[in-house]
């Protein structure tokens, strides 16, 4: 019997209901009920989120955990906690990245977690990103400049969001801001507040709930259409500005010595 069948038994038999009773209570038909116990069929995504609200549990314990007398759940806010993450494979059972077009990104706040929503995203495959899982994002606008907009960073899933790591680049999912690509500013901690920051200076920093956020996915690369230009020669306004920079440089050394 699967994680989610068995659960289901099992919750339903300790609150005392019947399979009708419990099919009444959260609007489907008995004989679904029935077809989820016996492992028949699987609820949709939007089912079992109802089915773990029911219940009072995370949907996270309620599809990872065997939850029997000896159950307990994880406290909340733990950043090591298991995640539902929904993936799709290619014929040959290698993972596939899938991208998330600009178009898409509002979308896919509601449908991260529903495999068949995954499986519709446009899909690739790179070998040399084997180890592990990835997932493709369309980035907008010009605050993470060189990166133009339109850029599409590839970034692979992290499960444990305390080894995100300060300084180094994201892609975070979060109810409010939906999908961006930052830099990290702090170390994540519980539902502590995250600090995201653009490379363009003209943006500023700013903070979101760690409660919002939904995913996280590290910068591993990027695919870009255009390609980056030449370095300029150096003009005489440069280099005086360089000299210039160097001589207070080295009078702020020499006044602290």
């Amino acid at each position: 019997m699967s994680i989610i069948s068995s659960n289901i038994k099992y919750l339903r038999k300790k609150k005392g209901l019947t399979q009708q009773q419990f099919a009444d209570q959260i609007g489907i038909k008995r004989s679904l009920v029935g077809a989820y116990e016996e492992q028949r069929a699987e609820p949709k995504y939007d089912l079992l989120k109802t089915i773990a609200s029911f219940f009072e549990i995370s949907i996270d314990d309620f599809i990872n955990e065997t939850i029997d007398d000896k159950w307990a759940p994880k406290p909340k806010g733990n950043p090591a906690n298991l995640r539902v993450l929904s993936i799709s494979v290619d014929k040959d059972d290698n993972e596939n990245i899938e991208l998330v077009p600009m178009k898409a990104s509002a979308g896919y706040l509601n449908g991260y977690a529903d495999p068949e929503y995954v499986a519709q995203l446009p899909k690739f495959y790179l070998p040399m990103f084997n180890q592990g899982t990835y997932r493709a994002f369309e980035i907008k606008g010009d605050s993470m400049l060189p990166l133009p907009s339109g850029a599409i960073i590839i970034g692979q899933y992290v499960d444990n969001w305390a080894e995100v790591k300060p300084g180094e680049t994201y892609v975070v999912i979060s109810k409010n801001d939906g999908v961006v690509y930052k830099r990290i500013g702090n170390k994540f901690r519980d539902n502590k507040k995250l600090k995201l920051i653009s490379d363009n200076p003209a943006y500023d920093p700013y903070e979101i709930s760690g409660e919002d956020v939904l995913e996280i996915w590290k910068a591993k690369g990027y695919i870009s259409t255009q390609l980056p230009q030449p370095t300029p020669e150096p003009t005489m306004e440069s280099l005086t500005s360089m000299m210039a920079q160097m001589q207070r440089s080295i009078s702020k050394l020499q006044g602290n010595n």
